[in-house]
Formats: C-alpha cells, structure tokens, sequence
C-alpha cells in the first residue's frame, strides 16, 4: 500500500495554498500539497517537510494531523499546517520537469466556503472536511 501525506496549507492572508493540475484531456482540478513517504524519510511528518519544500519552496509548520484517507491501494495522511513564506520558483520536486505531467500552478484560495466551492478539489472527501471547517469557523470566514 503506498503511503502518502498531503498538507492543507494555511496562510497568514486567511487562504488556504493548492495545487491546479492542468492535464491534457482532463478537466482542471486542485489538490493540496504533498506526495509519497520516501524511505529515506523519519517519519510522515518529515516526509510533509520536504514535500512542501520541493512543491511550494517554503517550510511549514505542522498543527495537527486532519484526515486520513484509506483505500486499497493507498493511505493520504491530510495535515492541518501553516506556512508564511514561500516561493513556487524554488520548488525542486522532480515531477515538474516529467515530460507529459501537464501543469503545476499554485494558487492561494480564499478561506470561503464560494471559493471551496468553486473548485474541483481532490479528493472530495478532503473538500468536504475544509468546507465543514470553514463552516464552522475553525479555518477562516464563512462566505
């Protein structure tokens, strides 16, 4: 089973920071940040580090442990994490320069539940679980 982890990003300019995939032939559609535990990796928490490192250029601080997705063929870890500085020209993850990847662009994203809902976030059940927190005032405004 392949283990990943993924971080719901927060800003101090109450956005939340994601992922447009851009692919031939496929619908645009947002993740969060994040990919697989490497071996080399101490621990999931370790792997997030340098997943936001190599996908956004910045560092962040890890809250709390969200969501955890499970199905057969994978584990996704979601964690709660903010981050006050980044730069998407210092990423270094190796899928950027993948031939036939599509594009990679980073957006902040209003902490609202129109601007949740204007987007195609994957997975949904993690859509879900940031429109609800929103809803319930644990992540940022309301509307």
């Amino acid at each position: 089973m392949q283990h990943r982890v993924r971080a719901v990003l927060l800003t101090p300019n109450n956005t939340v920071l994601l992922i447009k995939r851009i692919r031939p032939g496929i619908d645009p559609y947002w993740v969060v940040v994040g990919g697989k535990i490497e071996p080399t990796d101490a621990s999931p928490e370790d792997a997030l580090r340098r997943e936001v490192h190599e996908e956004v250029g910045g560092e962040a601080e890890i809250v709390s442990l969200l969501r955890t997705i499970e199905t057969d063929e994978e584990r996704q870890d979601f964690y709660l994490a903010t981050i006050d500085e980044w730069n998407f020209e210092d990423r270094t993850g190796p899928e950027f320069s993948q031939e036939g990847r599509g594009e990679y662009l980073l957006e902040e994203v209003p902490l609202t539940t129109d601007a949740l809902d204007a987007l195609n976030l994957l997975p949904r059940e993690i859509a879900g679980v940031l429109r609800g927190a929103v809803e319930r005032g644990e992540l940022g405004a309301a509307n």
